[in-house]
């Protein structure tokens, strides 16, 4: 669900000409959104990953049964819209035949015009992003905080998944439904053929990088043309030098670019910088993983949704030589967090909804329906396989070793992150803001670092209230 890749990144989004968000829009929008940034631009992703989960149980504890629920729907690709749809006819079946209005939007346009629909008349319910973008709104007073829903429900979830879903306020104001990963992506056989070792820690990636260089092989695939790519590398060398306290107030303003902590990050990351793929700045991600799909590319921290490129090779046997390891250990105190970026989708309940009111029994039944591992893997059959349910109880007898191992990686996570763009303001992590300054940063790593931290800050001091 949502801008993480459902369904994967592109680099030309497509959008719906549709004038405003909300309720009085036509619900037949039939459009595909190829857009990434985990958001943001996330795109539709091939299906690569086999149809998992086989349990249809639909129960649900709440006594709620009947009456009307608006729900406000950013799903439209065909794949992630039928798993909406059959959603909400399992929830009308097992909730008393409840009359749910589903008001499906064009991607693109529900991101940009969140805001003025979520001040308008909006619907009950609504699919958005946890993280900054979450807690924004929860801010605003424009989200209501479900805390006893989550009480009844928060057995079903890791306590990571828990924390990505608090306010600012400490109040919860989402049910995750799902996510994906990223990590250091690698083909088994390249590693099987040079007798390459999982690295656990950085001296062992740099080494690792230095024997793959020898060896004629681009150590570490990156291409970072959209500009989105190189935030996620950003992202998890700061949270294991730095924790992930400091990470998510960096990134909403309330720790400065020009701190020591920050010119860290960018002098570490020089250590690895000359191993990446020649040309970077006009390589597109796909272009990237190319390179390791055609062997010639050892490594690529990336998102699950690299296997659309395994994928579309059309040949099994690359797609089951995908692997993945998490990124190694930094030496510092926060490796014990084992943050990383999963971006999770999630369900919320609008506060100004003029039918929430007699509504709000069927809204919080339903965001507890959506707690379900059944729904959410009703979500995960018809997207393909793309993002994982969050609930522990979903189904997992049909998942691929690949998804296995993507279940065990976030549930081993004390803190998740969801994306450079999704915890920070759009309009700084963007084009015109970071990254332009990371593509400066990959032209010239051993470069004027302080400056480039100053114009960061600078940046950031230009903006306007976020709105």
């Amino acid at each position: 669900m949502g801008d993480s890749p459902v369904t994967g990144r592109s680099s030309s989004p497509r959008r719906a000409e549709v004038p405003l968000l909300g309720r009085e829009l036509p619900l037949n929008l039939d459009l595909s959104r190829r857009e990434m940034l985990k958001l943001t631009g996330y795109t539709s992703m091939a299906a690569f990953l086999a149809a998992c989960g086989t349990s249809t149980s639909t129960g649900t504890s709440a006594t709620a049964t009947g009456g009307s629920l608006t729900f406000g729907s950013n799903q439209s690709d065909p794949g992630p819209r039928k798993g909406i749809e059959a959603v909400v006819a399992a929830f009308k079946a097992a909730n008393g035949g409840t009359n749910v209005k589903l008001n499906t939007v064009d991607h693109g346009t529900f991101q940009d015009q969140i805001s003025s629909y979520l001040q308008g008349t909006p619907d009950d319910v609504f699919t958005w992003f946890s993280g900054h973008r979450m807690r924004f709104f929860a801010d605003q007073g424009l989200a209501a905080s479900i805390n006893d829903t989550w009480d009844k429900v928060k057995g079903n979830f890791t306590s990571a998944f828990g924390e990505s879903v608090k306010g600012n306020d400490g109040n919860i104001y989402g049910i995750p439904v799902d996510y994906y990963p990223w990590a250091l992506f690698y083909r088994k056989s390249v590693f099987a053929a040079h007798g390459y070792q999982i690295p656990t820690t950085w001296d062992a990636l740099k080494a690792l990088c230095l024997q793959m260089q020898k060896d004629g092989l681009i150590p570490i695939a990156m291409g970072d043309k959209d500009g989105w790519p190189a935030q996620g590398t950003f992202d998890i060398i700061n949270l294991r030098l730095n924790g992930y306290t400091f990470h998510v107030e960096l990134l909403t303003g309330k720790q400065k670019w020009t701190d020591p902590r920050v010119a860290a990050v960018f002098n570490k990351w020089a250590e690895i910088v000359p191993y990446y793929s020649p040309g970077l700045a006009g390589q597109t991600w796909q272009q990237a993983a190319d390179q390791v799909v055609n062997k010639k590319a050892g490594m690529y921290m990336l998102g699950l949704f690299v296997s659309q490129q395994f994928a579309a090779t059309g040949v099994k046997a690359d797609l089951d030589d995908l692997d993945f390891f998490a990124w190694p250990n930094m030496g510092a105190q926060y490796d014990s967090e084992k943050a990383i970026d999963a971006p999770i989708d999630v369900v919320m309940l609008s506060k100004k909804s003029p039918s929430i009111s007699k509504d709000l029994g069927q809204a919080k039944a339903f965001l507890e329906f959506f707690s379900k591992g059944a729904q959410q893997v009703t979500m995960f059959q018809a997207i393909g396989g793309g993002n994982l349910p969050t609930a522990k109880d979903a189904d997992k007898s049909s998942y691929t070793p690949l998804q296995q191992k993507a279940v065990e990686l976030v549930s081993g996570a004390q803190r998740i992150t969801q994306y450079f763009d999704r915890d920070s303001r759009p309009d700084f992590a963007g084009p015109n803001g970071m990254q332009s300054f990371l593509l400066q940063y990959l032209a010239a790593p051993k470069g004027d670092i302080t400056g480039l931290q100053g114009k960061m800050q600078s940046f950031w001091d230009s903006l306007p209230k976020e709105a």
